[in-house]
């Protein structure tokens, strides 16, 4: 075991946690919340989500390729069938200012971006296990990680109608499975080892079918083709390649 205490795994990964609220604040500078704007975002928000599938999912598959497989086919059964039943109850949902299907959209990318901070947080513990300089090295890179995480949530939620506080708040909480989950798969490293690659795969599937079902069918709606695909192909690749300079 590493002389690393547990305090420190926590402390480290809540900062990874509080690092995602930092997406928030380049909402600041929007103002339009009309038609064209939120397809914008939706497809920013889409390609964000869509490169940082990609990239779990390829580190899930160096680890094992058929537990990767099971976690994306489980991730996309669990989001289809939240999926169905937000849907099926618009009227009955709220998520602060939210009504509605904006509501049903708010809950669905918290709930996406909840799960993939499971996986986030069993590598910050098992990372940890290796040894304390291991452990700083992915803290920091997950929480930079974060704050574009943290932005596609933000993309969603304030041209619905919430506001940068709030919506920071929301990013923060969907990264609290990260200082929660950080400390049993460091103390548990071996058991947690074995079920990242399908935590990262159930986490990617979950993102993408959120993405082809919910996020760019609506910015093709309210956005031109030609505007929704180019954005949507920035954010992926200006996604990709921070991190590849990140990792």
């Amino acid at each position: 075991m590493s002389e690393v205490s547990v305090a420190t795994v926590f402390f480290a990964a809540l900062v990874t946690a509080l690092a995602t609220g930092l997406g928030a604040l380049p909402l600041l500078a929007v103002r339009d919340s009309g038609r064209q704007a939120l397809g914008v975002a939706n497809a920013a928000a889409s390609g964000v989500m869509v490169g940082a599938s990609v990239s779990l999912i390829l580190e899930a598959i160096d680890r094992s390729t058929w537990r990767t497989v099971a976690g994306v086919l489980a991730g996309v059964a669990f989001i289809v069938l939240a999926s169905r039943y937000l849907h099926g109850h618009p009227r009955d949902l709220a998520l602060g200012a939210l009504r509605g299907e904006d509501a049903v959209k708010g809950l669905l990318i918290v709930a996406v971006m909840t799960v993939h901070s499971v996986a986030e947080g069993v590598g910050v513990g098992a990372a940890f296990g290796g040894s304390e300089t291991l452990g700083i090295l992915i803290a920091v890179a997950i929480a930079v990680h974060n704050i574009p995480e943290g932005l596609a949530i933000s993309l969603v939620l304030v041209p619905r109608g919430t506001s940068v506080p709030t919506a920071a708040g929301w990013s923060i909480f969907s990264s609290l499975p990260q200082p929660l989950l950080a400390v049993p798969a460091f103390l548990f490293v071996d058991a947690f080892e074995g079920i990242l690659p399908a935590a990262l795969g159930f986490a990617g599937g979950a993102m993408i079918w959120m993405v082809a079902r919910e996020l760019l069918p609506e910015a093709l709606e309210q956005a031109s083709r030609r505007l929704v695909i180019a954005t949507a192909t920035a954010s992926f690749a200006a996604m990709m390649a921070f991190q590849a300079v990140l990792l």
